[in-house]
């Protein structure tokens, strides 16, 4: 059905129109072919036809006044609903703030949901997302997500961070790869969030202020589950802790081809000042012992140490502060 404030008439109505002109810029309505009546009332509806009220004759009005005034109608609706989303928030101040006091169940062991179907997991993890207020963990493992939804996260964590919330995510080494994840964790890191990557396996985790664990099935969000035992909540917490105590910091450049490297070199140096063998740091960080050995070779250079002993010291001192001597 078409409306006077559309401003764009569709194909039959722009013919008609011409041939109105071409006709000396009127019509009679009592001559237009049935198949030509919807176009003509189409072009009454918008304007660009005025029906002389003493006939049936329809004169053509110049398309430029008509644009003119449905620009000004539209702008007159955009600054209308422009007001009305500023004011929303402060309409429903009153509810939000019931909302936050209202007492919450102090027994939540064995909580547990299940969550099937893409837009039910999404709707339940922005629901889960707006009534948190301090911290937000992610473990992001997996391919690269899309620029969309990169541009969207920063959003989200521009307005976490802007009102004095916590942000940290660990990635696997892959999404230093990609230039779109680059960017946004460079501008993410400006926001106020931090980010580490992890060389090691680990599966998808999100924890809201440490009340609810989040586990993803997949990349696809085809599925999740919501856990809000305190105990299940606490282990996936520590798990995330280990995580990043393991993880790398990274200056997130994507023009850096050695990124990944470099991330494995230091964690190798940090494994080996906390005591362990070439072999169990291989196993932990899922390397060759050849790999490592390289690592190895290069931080002795590096720090100018004659044994796999000294080097290790020269580490562990460079990590509390303390001399090498």
């Amino acid at each position: 059905m078409h409306g006077r404030g559309t401003g764009r008439p569709d194909q039959a109505a722009h013919d008609l129109y011409l041939r109105i002109l071409r006709h000396g810029g009127w019509i009679d309505r009592a001559e237009v072919a049935d198949a030509d009546r919807p176009a003509l009332e189409h072009l009454l509806a918008l304007g660009l036809l005025l029906a002389r009220p003493e006939s049936d004759v329809c004169t053509a009005v110049n398309p430029r006044t008509v644009g003119d005034r449905i620009s000004a109608e539209l702008r007159a609706e955009g600054t209308r609903l422009l007001v009305q989303a500023a004011q929303l928030p402060q309409a429903l101040d009153d509810l939000t703030k019931a909302y936050d006091t209202a007492p919450r169940p102090t027994d939540r062991a064995g909580t547990v949901h299940h969550v099937q179907g893409l837009g039910v997991v999404i709707r339940r993890f922005a629901e889960v997302e707006a009534d948190c207020h301090q911290e937000i963990l992610v473990a992001q493992p997996g391919r690269p997500r899309h620029a969309h939804q990169l541009e969207d996260a920063l959003e989200r964590i521009g307005r976490f961070c802007g009102r004095g919330g916590r942000i940290r995510v660990i990635y696997a080494p892959g999404a230093v790869r990609d230039q779109a994840t680059a960017d946004h964790t460079a501008r993410g890191t400006e926001l106020g969030a931090r980010f580490r990557v992890l060389a090691e396996p680990f599966r998808h985790l999100h924890i809201f202020d440490r009340r609810i664990a989040v586990l993803q099935s997949a990349d696809d969000l085809r599925s999740a589950t919501f856990i809000e035992d305190p105990a299940t909540v606490d282990h996936f917490l520590a798990v995330f802790e280990r995580d990043w105590a393991r993880s790398g910091r990274l200056l997130w450049n994507p023009d850096q081809a050695s990124a990944p490297e470099s991330t494995a070199h230091e964690q190798v140096g940090r494994l080996l000042a906390q005591g362990l063998t070439q072999r169990a740091i291989a196993g932990r960080l899922g390397l060759s012992e050849r790999t490592v050995a390289g690592h190895i070779a290069r931080l002795r250079e590096l720090h100018d140490a004659e044994t796999l002993f000294q080097l290790g010291w020269q580490l562990r001192g460079a990590r509390t502060g303390e001399p090498d001597g």
